[in-house]
């Protein structure tokens, strides 16, 4: 183990010190072959090009099978020019000059598609132009490069879906790699030709989305899904507050008249359900059940106290069943003890949402004395499918345990050591054992990692990672690596290591199925510098290692959504207090900079911390929802919580996950760091109002 920290420690340090950053003119290109079909736009569309045939042999799906060139070898400097400034046009939105930067390109063997592609793209995205056939075909004969084309293919299938025109999408035919929306529109092409595509088939890809809803509503319409599949989509869409897709789905469900009842019940549940009377079936009867859903989230205590005085004369058993799981769920997300009582109410034998089901299993836990035998209960109650979670194994073989059934409890804790997760380490700990760094497979070799080197697809990204191009890159690295094996992973994952690119070497890595480097998978570069500023803010370096793991995966550049920035993703309001607090200037212009972003992050975690009673679950949870959320949830139980109980009953379901993997990361990097066995038990504590 300390060997391997040793030898951690060092790797970074002989890496970074081979690594040189490269020019656009000095990039090297991938194995060169073919000649790019294009011009301007003019002379593309005025090109003879015999129509081929859109049988399978012309547009098959792109191969998993990995497939390796020559060694990388150099780009012309004026054709990797003219890719740059091609996408430089294309963010100006000046698509007139894509197709001339695509003639220049053509001699860039790597990236010389891109400029053709983002031209294509653009009219494909534009409803008011035609379909460019032709120029597509042009580009798809041509082409080299497996990732572009599956992209195309898909933004084809997308336009052509949209425009109407399902014969185009048939011939077509499926992509390598697909997005549920591509899928939705293939399946509705496939039943609008054949009819062959069952409610099954449709419900397995669909989420919510222009093609899906398109796919849904040809297939109700045709009544292949029924209501009886609409009901619990539309239940779970009300009861997780999604408003639109839940209007969508009703509008499929409900006759227009049962629609207008929809419309008012979720304006004014208690109002409609007070013009309600006697028993019903069917329609209304569904319309009562979400209106009591509808209700809980207006008005816990009154709907609580209308459902259980007219319940019995409104509902059927399972929508009254079903109708306390509603006030449950609702009283669980807000942390009250009473929930539990709710979900009993509710009893069994009747669908819920896998949501739902683990919010009553979590509100179990909660309790100041656990009924062990209604927690297994509730997890017997769930499907196979998330029994199975490690999150629920692990519980379940603490329901055991705390009914006496040990050798039950280390049956379920042994079926999940496999996960190197938050709950595998709890059930590890739960067997008598502590936490170390597994036993490491052989370091990828030089052989394998220049054999790695001359897959075309990974020289690609990372020439796009060279130039920055991140969102490109990224796309570019994970087709490619596609169908590798283990050793091939590993190898792929040493090449982005050494190019700097530290979250494919960590997403990569992760993928093996049996060899698992955990050098690779916890990396700590920068060179003991996030250790020393962690030090020096007076927080565990490991945990700090933890934290960027999961926030940026060490992505100096990184930006999310909301605007939170660097390797530690300080919200610019945060960077401005914390700022102000150690007598700083700041300017959003050094939100990026690494010893600007690590001291903030560090000092701002170290605030948390201190003002969180020392308690790194506390403060991992308020680093992500703030301070005061992290208070509240605390304080929202009259007794102590296990550290593990705490995480895993966060309402926010982003904090809850994010809360569980930076505790996990932190053990990881205690257990390299440190070269001895640890306890995340400990690290998790006890929280106390």
């Amino acid at each position: 183990m300390q060997q391997w920290a040793q030898a951690k420690s060092g790797f970074n340090k002989s890496i970074t010190g081979r690594l040189r950053r490269r020019s656009v003119q000095a990039v090297w290109g991938v194995f060169g072959s073919g000649v790019l079909l294009v011009g301007c736009a003019e002379s593309v569309q005025n090109t003879q090009v015999v129509k081929p045939s859109l049988a399978p042999s012309n547009l098959a799906v792109t191969s998993t099978a990995v497939v390796y060139g020559q060694a990388p070898r150099a780009v012309p400097e004026a054709a990797r020019a003219a890719v740059v400034s091609a996408r430089e046009a294309m963010q100006r939105r000046q698509w007139e000059a894509l197709p001339g930067y695509a003639e220049q390109a053509r001699d860039d063997h790597e990236l010389g598609g891109y400029p053709m592609y983002w031209y294509l793209r653009q009219l494909l995205n534009d409803a008011t132009q035609p379909v460019p056939t032709q120029q597509i075909y042009a580009f798809l004969q041509q082409n080299k490069n497996p990732y572009l084309e599956n992209r195309l293919k898909s933004d084809w299938i997308l336009a052509s879906a949209k425009q109407g025109d399902f014969d185009t999408v048939r011939r077509i035919g499926t992509v390598a790699s697909r997005t549920s929306e591509v899928d939705c529109a293939i399946l509705q092409a496939r039943f609008l030709g054949t009819g062959q595509v069952s409610a099954a088939q449709a419900l397995a890809v669909f989420k919510p989305g222009n093609a899906c809803w398109s796919m849904l509503g040809q297939l109700t319409g045709a009544n292949v899904i029924t209501h009886e599949h609409l009901e619990p989509l539309l239940r779970d869409a009300v009861e997780y507050d999604s408003k639109d897709s839940a209007r969508r789905y009703a509008a499929l469900a409900f006759s227009p008249a049962g629609l207008s009842s929809y419309d008012a019940l979720m304006a004014n549940p208690m109002g409609w359900l007070a013009t309600q009377s006697g028993s019903a079936t069917g329609e209304l009867q569904q319309l009562r059940a979400l209106a009591f859903s509808r209700l809980a989230r207006q008005d816990r205590d009154g709907g609580a106290a209308f459902l259980e005085a007219q319940g019995n004369t409104l509902l059927n058993e399972r929508n009254r069943q079903w109708a306390w799981t509603q006030f449950g769920l609702v009283a669980a997300l807000n942390l009250e003890a009473r929930a539990d009582g709710w979900y009993r109410k509710a009893g069994e034998g009747f669908r819920l949402s896998d949501y739902n089901h683990a919010w009553r299993t979590r509100m179990a836990l909660r309790q100041p004395t656990i009924d062990w035998k209604w927690v297994e209960q509730t997890i017997r109650m769930m499907g196979a499918d998330q029994q199975k979670e490690p999150v629920w194994v692990y519980w379940y073989g603490r329901a055991r345990a705390g009914q006496g059934d040990n050798s039950g409890a280390a049956s379920a804790w042994q079926s999940i050591l496999y996960d190197h997760g938050f709950y595998g380490q709890l059930a590890t700990e739960a067997l008598g054992r502590k936490i170390v760094v597994p036993p490491q497979p052989a370091e990828p070799s030089a052989a394998e990692i220049n054999k790695i080197m001359t897959h075309e697809g990974l020289q690609r990204a990372i020439a796009l990672f060279r130039l920055g191009w991140r969102p490109e890159a990224v796309g570019e690295w994970n087709f490619a690596i596609r169908g590798m094996n283990d050793r091939e992973l590993m190898a792929a994952a040493e090449w982005a290591l050494r190019e700097q690119v530290y979250d494919r070497t960590i997403n990569t890595s992760m993928l093996t199925k049996n060899d698992f480097n955990f050098r690779q998978r916890y990396l700590a570069p920068f060179e003991g510098r996030v250790s020393q500023q962690a030090r020096a803010v007076g927080v565990d370096p490991a945990w700090v290692y933890g934290l960027i793991r999961q926030e940026s995966r060490f992505v100096t550049v990184a930006r999310s959504s909301v605007g939170a920035a660097g390797l530690m993703q300080v919200m610019p309001g945060t960077a401005q207090l914390v700022a102000r607090k150690l007598g700083l200037s700041y300017s959003a212009a050094n939100a990026h900079d690494f010893d600007t972003n690590t001291l903030l992050g560090t000092s701002y975690l170290k605030m948390i911390l201190d003002d969180l009673n020392g308690s790194e679950v506390l403060a991992t949870a308020g680093y992500n929802a703030g301070p005061n959320r992290a208070k509240r949830w605390r304080d929202a139980s009259d007794h102590s919580l296990e550290g593990a109980i705490f995480a895993e009953t966060i309402p926010f379901t982003e904090t809850r996950l994010y809360v569980k993997y930076v505790i996990s990361n932190a053990t990881w990097y205690r257990a390299a760091f440190t070269g001895r066995p640890q306890s995340i038990v400990e690290q998790l504590g006890q929280v106390r109002p």
